[in-house]
């Protein structure tokens, strides 16, 4: 009898290819539920028995363990873990790369002896570390203010006047705020003791701040997942926009005319894996190891990279990826020919090159990781009213 395993998620890394590979790989049924952020993180703590594992981000691992809602993955039984690479483990890719601001993965990486999560090594950990990026926002060239026309590309931009009405924002406090905490500080209105760690009077400060804002329609629109995102920046009234990779493959399809920002004040990154359910044990909990090890061994590393995304194991994606691919994916190159997405159509054409270069320059650069602040139930009501001071009156 086949084993069927069900994987709770997002549209960001559940995709058709992955499922139907893995199937065939492994010969199990995986079963996709996918959702937008916010409720996929609803059912991850409320429901562990509705799903097998949880695919999502690090920093939702500050909802999911206190909730036990999730149990330990024993890297002992995970056998390429010794590959995956120092930044999900050490919270930089090179010694000398800066340490970043947020919920770094490391320190909700590993078990401790206690039942905690921290940085000390042990052979239990919270989520097996797979996909990773670096994000910041897009906006359209040809719509760039004169004022900011001979500016270095800084995440100020987001709430800069000259913008105003034509700005896109996420809509989960725990990204979208911080982008916006982010801009408010590199433009000088705002400074925080710890961007990625907001205290309750900054919280405020920031919320009464961006609804005075509001008043005169600064943002357009906000939204919750990479659909809803492409619809918005098609819309020729919204030039600038925090956006995730998916997304810049649509508008790249769709002949839009975009640039992705390196900001000079770093970028905000995320780092992806499986969790898995408290519930799930026995032969669907070894079908789950099974997919936990195939993640690791290469093809789904190389179907990332055309998505836009890393894995943590690259040398393994490497080998099904051709050299132009790699080149540009990675290394920073211009492309050599025509690239393809992970749906199999033309993407990148000759001569392009990625923005924010190699994959060790942008992971360099990183500024903040996405967080669950100590105070992030407050931030969330805070956030809800901009939210609600952002939709039409009748």
């Amino acid at each position: 009898m086949t084993t069927t395993l069900r994987v709770l998620g997002t549209s960001v890394t559940l995709l058709e290819a992955i499922r139907l590979r893995a199937e065939q790989e492994l010969g199990i049924e995986l079963i996709y539920q996918i959702h937008d952020v916010q409720q996929a993180q609803r059912i991850a703590v409320m429901d562990p028995h509705s799903y097998d594992l949880y695919d999502q981000w690090f920093h939702n691992v500050d909802f999911v363990w206190p909730a036990r809602a999730i149990q330990p993955i024993d890297i002992r039984r995970i056998a390429l873990w010794d590959e995956i690479n120092d930044l999900p483990k050490r919270g930089r890719l090179h010694p000398g790369d800066r340490l970043a601001v947020g919920s770094l993965p490391c320190d909700r990486l590993f078990v401790q002896h206690d039942g905690t999560l921290g940085s000390q090594p042990s052979s239990l950990i919270s989520m097996l570390p797979l996909t990773h990026n670096a994000d910041s926002f897009a906006y359209r060239p040809e719509c760039l203010p004169l004022s900011l026309r001979q500016s270095e590309e800084s995440w100020a931009w987001l709430v800069d006047e000259d913008w105003c009405g034509h700005i896109a924002l996420q809509s989960d406090a725990a990204i979208g705020a911080l982008d916006v905490a982010l801009a408010l500080q590199a433009s000088g209105c705002l400074r925080f003791g710890d961007v990625g760690n907001l205290r309750l009077d900054e919280i405020d400060r920031l919320a009464d701040l961006l609804i005075e804002r509001q008043r005169h329609g600064h943002f357009a629109a906000f939204w919750s997942d990479d659909h809803e995102a492409g619809e918005l920046m098609l819309d020729p009234e919204v030039h600038i926009q925090s956006l995730w990779s998916p997304t810049l493959m649509r508008l790249h399809r769709a002949g839009i005319s975009y640039r992705l920002a390196v900001p000079k004040e770093g970028y905000r990154a995320w780092f992806g894996g499986l969790c898995l359910s408290r519930c799930v044990q026995g032969k669907v909990r070894d079908a789950a190891y099974a997919y936990l090890n195939w993640w690791l061994s290469g093809w789904p590393g190389a179907m990332m990279a055309r998505q836009g995304f890393y894995i943590s194991n690259p040398p393994r994606a490497r080998d099904y990826l051709s050299p132009a691919e790699w080149d540009y994916w990675y290394a920073g190159a211009p492309a050599s020919e025509q690239l393809y997405g992970s749906d199999g159509m033309a993407l990148i054409d000759a001569g392009e090159r990625r923005e924010g270069g190699s994959y060790a320059q942008r992971m360099a650069r990183i500024g903040v990781w996405n967080s669950v602040m100590d105070e992030h139930n407050y931030l969330v009501r805070r956030w809800g009213d901009l939210l609600r001071s952002a939709r039409p009156t009748a």
